[in-house]
């Protein structure tokens, strides 16, 4: 079934009638990009006050159209607003619905296309999103922090191949976290550099005839740098087919949701019985429908899980621009879905796993007993022997000895006794057992960026400082 009701809006005198009704179904953008609605009305009040300054607009029809466009909007955030399919996306039927109540609302359009009013909306939005996200991970950042301070003095093997390794402050361990998260600040602020910049004014793909004064609309909508320059778009072609801003904000995304996956099988570790290291709260957790004593760390793991959805978006993206020749292509509107899913995702993501993070419980005796196996101290065994004047390859060669001994007489490798390990290597003294007192020896680890106490203890509080 088709339609011959035409849209004065949505489609042009070419047309002698409107798309069929499933056309119209598979090409509308309204029921994903109506969330634009905001960034769209603030890139048309800035619009409005350049056509005045050029004269297309009297001042009386700008006033008016700014009033229009303010009661639309809040008509929208009230949920009040009927948005119609039928006239495709979120800038028709702002305009369509501003021209009926506005005659002056027809002229808003001059100089300006749905091509460079989707690019600078989009730009608003992911701005605001880069932002929000930005401060959503320094929260994150900060449960990290407020979780190791809370248990400064709390000591965990540390892992490598999930084999039992050396020791490390439980606080060490989180602060890497911290560490990775502050990284991926950095790119996303780096990625907001290139998502700051102004395409209004580029029109369908080659500008236009009329005086606009492109710098007034990007001063107005804040695209200026760090030191007040204003930020535009050099290439009117370009202008309208980047997006390489999403694309790089989605790869930023995936490579935060990869941390946010290495952090999530941590704690499905420690929550687990072999380990038991964490209480999570059981607000953060779920039952099991057949058994149960089950609590499941089901926060962490949707994280985990939805690391592959960030990644599919990325690609998704990717895919999209590969093989589109210049300029806009319809494509493009396969941006906004992925885009949207990929901020909506991390942000819950980092809020939900900070939040869980707050209300989890060290079990610091199970901490301690892990901590207390001596077989993670022999690497600093070896160190003695260097410090005795033995190569380190040899010293290492040597341990392995001792440590194969203790496993040959069923002893812990601080049990042996000096005559055990003078059996393997003249080189070992009386006060070679003493390198397995646990406090001694994270006491020796104060190396910029090791786990020492001291060292630990420096480390948080320059976060702490840094996050404040």
């Amino acid at each position: 079934m088709s339609t011959n009701k035409k849209s004065p809006v949505s489609r042009s005198g070419r047309f002698a009638s409107g798309p069929a009704a499933d056309v119209a179904k598979f090409t509308e953008s309204i029921s994903f990009d109506w969330r634009l609605w905001k960034h769209d009305i603030l890139g048309s009040l800035a619009h409005a006050a350049m056509l005045k300054k050029i004269g297309v607009l009297t001042k009386a029809e700008e006033i008016a159209i700014i009033r229009g466009l303010d009661q639309i909007g809040k008509e929208i955030a009230a949920g009040k607003f009927s948005w119609k399919p039928e006239l495709e996306d979120v800038h028709m039927n702002i305009e369509a619905e501003l021209t009926k109540r506005v005659p002056a609302g027809a002229k808003l359009h001059t100089a300006r296309s749905r091509n460079d009013q989707v690019a600078l909306d989009v730009r608003l939005w992911l701005r605001d999103e880069i932002t929000l996200l930005l401060g959503e991970i320094a929260n994150l950042q900060r449960a990290l922090v407020t979780l190791g301070e809370r248990n400064a003095d709390v000591i965990i093997p540390g892992y490598t191949h999930l084999q039992r390794a050396q020791p490390v402050y439980l606080a060490h361990h989180l602060l890497a976290y911290v560490e990775m998260l502050e990284r991926d600040c950095e790119r996303l602020w780096d990625c907001h550099s290139r998502v700051n910049i102004c395409p209004l004014g580029s029109g369908a793909i080659a500008g236009s005839t009329l005086p606009l004064d492109r710098a007034l609309v990007a001063k107005l909508l804040d695209f200026v740098d760090a030191n007040g320059k204003v930020q535009l778009t050099q290439n009117s072609m370009d202008a309208v087919s980047d997006r390489d801003f999403a694309v790089e904000f989605c790869a930023a995304s995936a490579l935060l949701a990869v941390h946010l996956s290495r952090l999530a099988e941590d704690v499905i570790l420690w929550a687990g019985t072999e380990f038991n290291f964490i209480k999570i709260a059981d607000a953060y957790t779920t039952g099991s429908s057949l058994m149960p004593q089950k609590k499941n760390p089901d926060i962490a793991e949707l994280t985990r899980g939805k690391t592959g959805r960030v990644f599919g978006n990325l690609i998704s993206l990717l895919t999209l621009l590969k093989g589109l020749p210049m300029t806009y292509n319809r494509d493009l509107q396969e941006d906004k879905e992925r885009l949207f899913d990929t901020a909506d995702t991390v942000r819950a993501s980092v809020r939900l796993m900070a939040a869980m993070l707050s209300n989890t419980k060290i079990n610091r005796e199970n901490c301690a007993a892990a901590a207390s196996d001596p077989a993670l101290l022999a690497t600093d065994l070896a160190d003695y022997l260097v410090r005795k004047g033995m190569a380190f390859r040899p010293a290492h060669h040597v341990v392995g000895a001792v440590v194969a001994l203790a496993e040959k007489t069923g002893k812990p490798l601080n049990q042996l006794t000096l005559a055990e390990l003078q059996g393997v290597d003249k080189t070992f003294g009386r006060d070679a057992l003493g390198v397995f007192n646990l406090k001694t020896a994270m006491a020796k680890r104060n190396l910029t960026g090791a786990p020492g106490t001291k060292e630990v203890a420096k480390q948080l509080a320059r976060w702490r400082e840094q996050l404040s």
